[in-house]
């Protein structure tokens, strides 16, 4: 049988993978726990949900290959969860090193020289990005939660100019960013206003409230994509926030009916 008679149309329906990063104290943990429910919850050292937010959890993920178990139970057993939450790649990436030292023998990750623990932890970074892909293809939401940092970013068509991007490791932000289907950047909406403070001379403010703003698409100060034609950005109102994401996802037509059934 030629390919040709093998043809055919596909549409994936799977729930997305999802990468949210914002400023610190912007609601990212907050906006992630109106993902449908019942919600697992994977904090690292450090990390945890807000006073006003209720998720279960096994516990801190306290080892790379901890966490992949997990995902494995996930995949390989009967629950009712329908979103994982990882909270934070920032906090996972010491944890992934870990796990690549241990593989190579080595005490730290630049002990293997020239960048090559870097280049190495690829693997682990893959196997974590593999089990990501399989809860989503087994009908799993997953958010993963990350923290900003702001780097110089050498454009080849403009002089170079700072902008948000996720912190991690050059390589496994790359990584993560290509295997998301969509990488959502979070912030407060912010003005410049100027203000006369002399005899023809002008200094620039910001201004800013409690609106808050979520990206999906690139723009010159960060990093953001998706894959579902979503709108520049949106607004973040608390209740609202997987209703506003789900009016462009295939697969959330019920999700979003249930969520705000929920709300409500």
């Amino acid at each position: 049988m030629s390919v040709f008679d093998r043809l055919k149309t596909t549409k994936t329906t799977n729930p997305p993978v999802s990468l949210l990063y914002g400023v610190d104290g912007v609601g990212k943990t907050s906006l992630a726990a109106e993902w449908p429910g019942p919600i697992l919850y994977l904090p690292t050292e450090g990390e945890r949900p807000p006073s006003d937010v209720e998720l279960t959890t096994p516990g801190t993920v306290e080892s790379f290959h901890g966490l992949l178990d997990i995902f494995g139970e996930l995949l390989d057993s009967e629950h009712d969860f329908k979103t994982v939450i990882v909270d934070s790649l920032d906090g996972l990436e010491p944890l992934v090193w870990g796990a690549t030292c241990q593989r190579l023998g080595v005490d730290t990750i630049e002990a293997p020289g020239y960048g090559r623990g870097y280049i190495e932890a690829d693997a682990e970074w893959k196997d974590y990005l593999g089990g990501v892909s399989a809860l989503s293809r087994a009908g799993i939401y997953v958010v993963q939660l990350a923290h900003p940092e702001i780097v110089r970013f050498d454009s080849p068509t403009t002089d170079p100019y700072s902008r948000y991007t996720i912190k991690l490791h050059k390589r496994a932000n790359a990584l993560v960013r290509e295997q998301a289907d969509i990488v959502a950047f979070m912030n407060y909406r912010v003005s410049l206003k100027e203000k006369e403070v002399g005899f023809n001379k002008k200094v620039s403010h910001a201004e800013g409230g409690n609106e808050r703003l979520v990206h999906f698409n690139e723009k010159a100060g960060f990093s953001a994509k998706n894959r579902y034609s979503m709108p520049d950005s949106v607004p973040y109102r608390k209740g609202q926030g997987f209703a506003e994401w789900a009016k462009y996802l295939p697969s959330a037509a019920n999700d979003n009916s249930a969520s705000k059934a929920k709300a409500a």
